[in-house]
Formats: structure tokens, sequence, C-alpha cells
């Protein structure tokens, strides 16, 4: 990967994390106010299901910075980057509960039925990101492999005479 790459892609994800702070700090107590006229148990959870949203893609962008700059480094085929692959997986995880956890509590109410389907089905795309991600795993894993079997073979033919 390129230097000009990670670059882009780490002001990318400072920009997103600055935008989903100003979220937490402005959007969600604005949130709280606007649903004032709702009962109280409802504010609590609709407000603490978009912070928790917000609190996944806030996991989601550090754990991506960490692996970028072991790209950098040039160690990112190393063992320690599963934990960083294995947060982003629960982190979309995370997601996609929340997605449906609102899907269920936005159902009974007077919510078009088709945008509860909407919701529900950004909760399976979610899913889906998951998966896709523990398929890269399996090829981080292949990769790892493939890099400690060549360094083996480098240094058998190092040490034999030709």
């Amino acid at each position: 990967m390129g230097k000009v790459t990670i670059v882009v892609l780490r002001i990318v994800i400072a920009v997103a994390l600055l935008g989903s702070l100003a979220v937490q700090a402005l959007i969600l107590p604005l949130l709280w106010i606007d649903l004032g006229k709702d009962e109280l148990w409802g504010r609590i959870t609709l407000v603490s299901l978009a912070g928790l949203g917000v609190g996944t893609l806030q996991v989601f962008a550090v754990c991506v910075w960490m692996l970028l700059t072991k790209v950098r480094r040039g160690s990112i085929f190393s063992e320690s980057s599963f934990r960083y692959v294995n947060v982003i997986i629960g982190a979309i995880v995370v997601a996609a509960v929340l997605t449906w956890i609102l899907a269920a509590l936005l159902a009974p109410g007077t919510t078009a039925p088709g945008l509860v389907a909407l919701i529900g089905g950004a909760g399976v795309v979610l899913a889906g990101m998951a998966l896709l991600v523990v398929v890269m795993k399996a090829l981080l894993r292949q990769a790892i492999d493939r890099d400690a079997e060549a360094r083996s073979l480098r240094s058998e033919l190092d040490n034999e005479v030709i």
C-alpha cells in the first residue's frame, strides 16, 4: 500500500472521528431534547442506541488506524494484527445487533413498515460486512503463514553452500 493511500485513509479516518465526536457532543443532546415529549425510557433507549452506534464506528476507525500503522511499518503480517481484526469484527457485529434492536423497537409503533424493514436490512448488511472481515482475517492468516514459510526457505538457502 502506497504512502499516499495511507495518508488519505488517515485523513478520512480523522475527519470521521472528529465528526463522530461532534455527533456525541452536539447531536445526541439535541436528540434527547427533541424527544422530550416521549416517555423517558424511549428517550433513554433511542439516545443510548445512537451513542453506542457511534461508539462502534469509533472503535472500528481506531482499529483501522492501528492496522494502517502496521502496514506503514511493514509489520502487518504478524500475530498482533489479529487483535485489531477481531475487535473490528466485534464492533461490526455490535453495530448490526444495535440496528436490529432499533428496528424491533420501532416496529410496534407508528413507524412505516418499509422504514423498519430498511433498518433491519441495514443490520443484515452490517452482519454481511462482519462475515467479509472474517474472510479477510482468514486471508491474513494465509499470508502470515506464507510469509513465515518464505522466511524459512530463505534461511535454508542462506545456510546452504551452492
